[in-house]
């Protein structure tokens, strides 16, 4: 469907997209994933030919989206992270107008317009002001006009910024049933949403390519790199160190001061990683008398291998 092979972009001596080359197959939801600056709205830009590229090719659906425009852009629905909406026209206006840009002919805008509200839901907002609609609606009608026209790809870029969390909910919804018919490339970082919502992840960071796996994969990675356990107890901790040990239920463990005074803070590895052994853990910690405040199980993530894979330290993303 897409082929990006060794693109690159540069504005004066800064490199935005480097040597990017991947391919999008048919009938999945992708993510594009990366911290701010990564490259991800510049490569989209590129693929629906807003921007033109410093070097390497772009093809939609077989279409040089730099030699042959017209027909590159036919298979394209794009919804730029600012939706390109005229606030003085109603939501039936506007879509009419999008519908004649995007070549659609007459005989089939009307049915094309009512399609793409009814699957948007917003058929009641018809010849509502686009100004006097909420954030949450207006994205949707950015999301109509999108899928005009019925093209095979649909292109979305930070479609939930700035959306309360019940918005959220309703857009990523409203993505998952476009993927049903198109394929669909949602560009973000976040996590959660990307993890929930796509099929196959594609992780950019400094204009290259690090990551490229399907989402299923990339949480079986996660989880077969083990789990843990963080456990808090009252006093010193070597009576729970050797009480873990003798169990044969962890590996790899560490101890250090608790956030508590007078308490110890223990993390480990856990042998038998099929098991859940919370319960038989505090069941043994009681029965030996050994004063247990807090346990929980702990592990690697998929925010760790994001942080790890752009390079990033710990804590907040962007």
């Amino acid at each position: 469907m897409i082929e990006i092979s060794h693109l690159i972009k540069k504005y004066g001596s800064h490199t935005a997209v480097d040597d990017l080359s991947l391919t999008v197959e048919p009938g999945r939801i992708y993510g594009f994933l990366g911290p701010n600056g990564a490259g991800k709205s510049t490569t989209l830009n590129i693929l629906t030919g807003y921007l033109g590229a410093t070097d390497g090719t772009v093809k939609i659906n077989g279409y040089d989206i730099l030699k042959q425009p017209e027909e590159a852009k036919k298979h394209i629905g794009y919804l730029p992270e600012i939706p390109p909406l005229y606030s003085d026209m109603s939501v039936e206006e506007y879509l009419g107008f999008a519908a004649e840009l995007k070549g659609i002919k007459k005989p089939l805008r009307r049915q094309s317009i009512e399609e793409a509200m009814e699957m948007t839901q917003i058929t009641d907002m018809r010849r509502r002001l686009i100004r006097k609609l909420s954030k949450g609606y207006r994205q949707r009608v950015g999301l109509s006009q999108a899928v005009l026209g019925y093209p095979e790809v649909i292109i979305l870029d930070e479609p939930t910024v700035g959306l309360d969390p019940r918005q959220i909910l309703e857009i990523r919804e409203l993505i998952q049933s476009l993927g049903e018919k198109h394929t669909v490339i949602l560009s973000s970082h976040i996590l959660s949403e990307v993890r929930e919502v796509c099929d196959y992840i594609f992780i950019l960071s400094g204009g290259k390519l690090v990551a490229s796996d399907t989402t299923e994969h990339l949480l079986r990675q996660v989880e077969s790199e083990g789990r843990g356990l963080e456990i808090l107890v009252q006093g010193g901790g070597e009576e729970a160190i050797a009480l873990l040990e003798q169990l044969n239920v962890a590996a790899q463990i560490q101890i250090r001061p608790g956030y508590e005074e007078g308490t110890s803070a223990i993390t480990c590895m856990v042998s038998k990683e099929d098991e859940d052994i919370r319960g038989f853990v505090i069941q043994e910690f009681v029965a030996a008398g050994i004063p247990l405040l807090e346990l929980k199980s702990s592990g690697r993530s998929l925010e760790d291998i994001f942080l790890e894979l752009t390079g990033q330290e710990g804590g907040m993303l962007p």
